[in-house]
């Protein structure tokens, strides 16, 4: 598996993996309104390859085989990360999030994780800030908003909460 950038002829793609994804992997947490709102099949094309081509969007490929997307803004907001039905637990969301975290410089990542991909953020550190109801073309559904700061900032933390120890005098 490689991960490179992202291309405008990855978009149709990327598309349909997102579409199959959502109604395949995260059946069994949201119900059939709930998918058909949160992917209709009818993206927005231009509005996806802005935003794709103004963030670090990343694409794992393994030969011909389109294995996963995500993409990050400048300000640490993951945005997608998506992963191929016949894909899943192969390290492929793992590969394509550790390079979106390390490719920009903040003090703080965030999400918006659905109810299906909260233990995957969980097992990477995220922490769950407030369970949310968004609601898509009329439909109501939770997903979670979550934060992950690096490690060195929670070390940092620490340390500024660390009571200092005494010095001794004579």
């Amino acid at each position: 598996m490689i991960l490179r950038p992202y291309r405008p002829s990855d978009l149709r793609e990327l598309v349909e993996l997102f579409y199959d994804t959502v109604h395949t992997v995260n059946a069994g947490d949201y119900t059939a309104e709930q998918l058909d709102a949160w992917a209709d099949g009818a993206p927005d094309l231009a509005e996806w390859n802005r935003t794709l081509l103004e963030h670090t969007a990343l694409v794992a490929v393994e030969g011909e085989a389109l294995l996963g997307f995500g993409d990050i803004d400048a300000s640490g907001y993951l945005d997608r990360l998506y992963v191929h039905k016949d894909f899943q637990r192969q390290g492929v969301a793992s590969a394509l999030c550790g390079a979106l975290e390390r490719a920009v410089e903040g003090e703080r990542t965030v999400t918006c994780a659905s109810i299906t991909a909260r233990p995957f953020f969980e097992g990477r550190g995220y922490q769950v800030i407030r369970e949310q109801r968004v609601v898509r073309h009329g439909v109501a559904m939770a997903n979670y908003r979550m934060e992950k700061r690096p490690p060195a900032q929670n070390a940092c933390y620490a340390a500024e909460n660390a009571v200092a120890p005494q010095a001794e005098t004579e």
